[in-house]
């Protein structure tokens, strides 16, 4: 099961060196409030931090962890793909209605890293027979 670990750890450590990597330009479209920048290193801490934690546990909360983060960047590069959410208090509005190479790596390896959790967790959860 180790592979199966660091492939989650993987896929939301791409995630996170991709959001690291475009939150300055995200952070100039809306310098006040919390800003797309902020939100995209906030993700990134926390895709790090859910790497580490499936990586140093393995357990069924630790994939539990990642697939939670790992789908819900996935869920937020889709939405904000295809609908022009509006902004909603500090947060701005996110639509980019458009694909990309970054954007596209970082989708990829959220939904992978998020089916591969979801695949950890059914497998630690799986009932066991001793002979």
């Amino acid at each position: 099961m180790i592979v199966l670990r660091v492939l989650v750890a993987v896929g939301l450590i791409v995630s996170a060196v991709i959001h690291f990597q475009l939150s300055p330009g995200f952070q100039q479209a809306y310098p006040g409030g919390i800003g797309g920048g902020n939100l995209f290193r906030i993700q990134a801490v926390i895709a790090v931090l859910a790497a580490l934690y499936v990586l140093i546990r393995g357990n069924r909360a630790a994939y539990a962890v990642a697939a939670a983060v790992a789908l819900s960047a996935l869920t937020a590069v889709v939405l904000y793909r295809y609908v022009q959410v509006p902004a909603i208090g500090p947060i701005p509005s996110m639509y980019e209605p458009v694909w990309y190479a970054k954007k596209i790596l970082t989708a990829v390896a959220e939904a992978a890293a998020g089916i591969l959790a979801i695949i950890g967790y059914a497998l630690l959860h799986r009932p066991r027979h001793n002979p």
